[in-house]
């Protein structure tokens, strides 16, 4: 089944086809976006989203909170970009200020509500949504709108430099910190959602889990990530909402706190600190020491504190 679905979504992809959500409207882009070092794509995650595609490429994934105590990712992906990549979802305000940190990336997404679409046009990146790149997304026929929307990132004006998304955040591999505790498995809940990271040592990664189930790529393999950041952030409600009246949270990534860095089956306690939007965000020991990651996906989730 899974396999026939990838057979139908490249398909798909070949004849074009879909457009945005009904709530999404133009947005033009702001540059050409060829010389971007990331692209960052929106990506849905609940239940009927899953099992997502290309998800297991991304160099960082982000765990937003989204209306309703759902949760939402952002993939971003540098080093290499996978043909496919969906479910396509539209952007929310965070986005905006959580992008600042990347040098003019990409933002592909399915569109955004009417009010929020000067604030994207005017901020430091390249949007591009199915209303400027149609050909770029396609509607995958396994799955009920707004459910299976698809990019295939070859038809929009990204290329991949080769370098992880990482080091762009300022971020890099390296040993672990001295210290630590032991952890088998952490859990970030929600409202409505809720990501757990339970740590395979055969397999050297955490593995995924979202809403109690086993989270999978498209072919059916489990997602994992070699370092998680839990950190612990302030989320308050924005000016927006949805059309169940839902109020749409915004999370703050600019300032300080606390954060757990998980690798290589152990905790780090951590310290955040992001001085202004377009900083970089930087992790350190309790004493102030840089801590680096373990080579492979990044996963960085956000939870209330």
């Amino acid at each position: 089944m899974i396999a026939a679905l990838l057979l139908a979504l490249l398909a798909a992809g070949c004849t074009g086809g879909g457009g945005a959500e009904p709530e999404s409207e133009s947005s033009s882009p702001s540059g050409t976006g060829a010389g971007a070092k990331v692209l960052a794509v929106k990506i849905d995650n609940v239940g009927p989203a899953r099992p997502q595609t290309g998800l297991d490429r991304a160099d960082v994934v982000y765990v937003e909170q989204v209306e309703a105590g759902l949760s939402r990712l952002l993939a971003v992906y540098s080093s290499e970009v996978p043909p496919v990549i969906g479910p396509v979802r539209s952007a929310r305000e965070t986005d905006l200020e959580l992008l600042r940190q990347f040098d003019r990336p990409v933002l592909a997404f399915s569109g955004a509500q009417s009010r929020l679409l000067p604030a994207i046009e005017q901020a430091p990146l390249d949007a591009v949504p199915p209303s400027v790149a149609p050909r770029a997304y396609f509607r995958g026929p396994e799955r009920p709108a707004p459910h299976n929307l698809y990019l295939r990132a070859e038809r929009i004006p990204y290329v991949a430099p080769g370098s992880q998304a990482v080091e762009a955040l300022g971020l890099r591999f390296g040993p672990a910190p001295s210290g630590g505790s032991a952890e088998e498995s952490r859990t970030v809940r929600f409202p409505s959602a809720r990501t757990t990271f339970t740590w395979s040592a055969e397999r050297e990664r955490w593995l995924i889990s979202m809403d109690g189930s086993p989270a999978r790529t498209s072919e059916g393999e489990r997602l994992g990530a070699a370092t998680v950041i839990v950190q612990e952030v302030t989320v308050r409600p924005s000016s927006f909402g949805d059309r169940s009246g839902n109020n749409t949270p915004f999370t703050e990534t600019v300032g300080s706190g606390t954060a757990q860095v998980l690798r290589d089956g152990r905790t780090y306690e951590a310290r955040w600190s992001r001085p202004a939007a377009d900083a970089d965000t930087r992790f350190t020991t309790p004493d102030g020491q840089r801590i680096d990651l373990a080579e492979g996906p990044l996963w960085i989730v956000y939870e209330a504190r």
